[in-house]
């Protein structure tokens, strides 16, 4: 994977791209969750390396692309995500979002109806408005005082254990959290914007449709809020193939690489078909 930077009025974002590139064929858009950064993807990296053009990156604020302003729109980080695919000559993306990048794939359908190949939600949910209650979107305004205030060595364990179930996938989030160790101030603020930026996408009441193949994977140990709630829900309303990961949790790519790669092979299949 060769690293590039973008540069935003914001701030730097850095991505990598696999090599060789060949960006007229399939790219699989690996776009990571809040607080996470692209080694949330190792695993599938390593399997789809020598099959398709990948691209994964560290969102604006996250990691490697900081400092940022942390005044963006969701709208504004699925702008600048087409600005780089489009830089790259990317045609046909097929985007798998895990929990926000999953919210960033459907305001990417939203503003540029058509151009996704594919779209693929891991352990995310869906943008529209009646999903939600209003409490949620309530919660969702106030949590940068929460991730302040709290412990941080209590926190550090309860990021890590309360997502992934296995031992790969709690060592590699506490790896991913321990980038912000020292500045918790830095990690709350990046985590509140996130949750406020979402709240703020969901008010909007947009359709946020998804007319590209898509499906959904889901761990069905992820306690990260409502999301089992969520993907039920979608399925039901959408229709949109829904597989739940035995033994799994938030971030059921890392609990389970073997099955949730083979999902996503088979899906690519099908859209070769």
């Amino acid at each position: 994977m060769t690293e590039k930077i973008f540069e935003t009025p914001k701030g730097p974002i850095h991505y990598w791209l696999s090599q060789p590139f060949a960006p007229d064929t399939v790219t699989l858009v690996f776009l990571p969750g809040l607080t996470a950064d692209h080694r949330l993807f190792d695993k599938q990296i390593e399997y789809f390396a020598s099959k398709y053009n990948l691209f994964v990156w560290d969102a604006p604020g996250h990691a490697a692309s900081w400092p940022f302003r942390l005044d963006f729109t969701l709208m504004d980080k699925a702008g600048w995500l087409h600005d780089i695919l489009r830089q790259e000559g990317i045609t046909k993306p097929v985007i798998v979002g895990q929990s926000m990048g999953g919210y960033v794939g459907q305001a990417f359908a939203q503003q540029f109806p058509g151009v996704l190949r594919g779209f693929v939600s891991i352990d995310s949910a869906p943008l529209q408005r009646r999903y939600v209650t209003g409490a949620e979107i309530w919660l969702l305004k106030r949590m940068e005082p929460v991730y302040l205030h709290y412990p941080w060595k209590l926190l550090l364990k309860q990021g890590t254990e309360g997502v992934a179930e296995t031992d790969y996938g709690r060592a590699l989030m506490r790896d991913i959290m321990l980038v912000y160790d020292g500045d918790q101030a830095r990690y709350a603020r990046l985590s509140g914007h996130g949750f406020q930026m979402l709240a703020n996408a969901m008010e909007a009441d947009l359709p946020y449709d998804i007319s590209c193949p898509a499906m959904l994977i889901c761990g069905k140990k992820d306690h990260a809020g409502s999301c089992i709630r969520y993907n039920k829900a979608w399925h039901k309303h959408t229709g949109i193939p829904l597989h739940w990961i035995e033994n799994a949790g938030h971030n059921s790519n890392t609990d389970a690489p073997e099955t949730v790669n083979r999902l996503i092979e088979d899906f690519l299949r099908e859209l070769d078909a």
